[in-house]
């Protein structure tokens, strides 16, 4: 504080894991575990900075070793596949486009929803017999979505249901792919197949889902 201790510091997201801020700092994407890890690799701030930068380690991490993998196999063009890596349109636009806009819609959406819950307060929307209330349950939308648990349960529910059973079981092509050849014991993953079903398809379907966590707890606090 260094003698300005009437001086009123604003709060950040260093209250994740601590006490809660108020309704002026309210956010649906200032916090939990992947959040404080991006602070800690310099990909993020509190204000949620360094967008282009993330979007180009995340998409790029998911992308490239496919890439260069498919490569190493020579499945990049057509040859010994039916579907070789470049020309499966639904791996680049899952990962060059949809997988970005994921990224980029928390800033956004951090910047449009951040006024909103100090406006309740302001229009007189929450009657004064309703403010402790009102607290509980902005500390409550927080406490969830800082949770651990959470997450852990929301990467649980991507490798058992999103990975092993929907797309090995259903959405996996039968045939020759730059990710998996056909066998009488069923598709054989290439390396490249390997990092597609259990780095690149977890990475996106766990930011999938974490935006439907985030509509969850915006309508429970409503």
């Amino acid at each position: 504080m260094s003698g300005q201790s009437g001086t009123k510091q604003p709060r950040t997201s260093e209250d994740a894991f601590g006490s809660f801020p108020g309704p002026q700092d309210f956010s649906l994407v200032l916090g939990g575990p992947l959040f404080q890890l991006l602070r800690r690799t310099h990909l993020s701030d509190d204000a949620l900075a360094q967008v282009r930068q993330r979007i180009i380690v995340i998409a790029l991490f998911a992308w490239l070793p496919l890439l260069v993998l498919s490569a190493l196999g020579g499945k990049v063009l057509r040859g010994s596949v039916a579907v070789p890596f470049l020309l499966d349109l639904e791996v680049h636009i899952r990962f060059l486009v949809a997988l970005p806009l994921l990224i980029a819609a928390e800033l956004v959406v951090h910047r449009r929803m951040h006024p909103v819950v100090e406006d309740f307060l302001q229009r007189k929307l929450v009657p004064e017999s309703a403010i402790m209330r009102f607290h509980a349950a902005i500390e409550s939308a927080f406490r969830l979505r800082n949770s651990v648990l959470a997450e852990v349960l929301l990467i649980a529910f991507v490798y058992v249901v999103g990975i092993l059973i929907v797309w090995r079981q259903y959405l996996a092509l039968d045939s020759a792919t730059w990710y998996a050849t056909p066998s009488v014991h069923g598709s054989k993953l290439s390396l490249a197949g390997m990092w597609y079903g259990y780095v690149s398809l977890p990475i996106f379907q766990f930011l999938l889902v974490r935006w439907y966590l985030r509509l969850f707890i915006w309508s429970r606090f409503l």
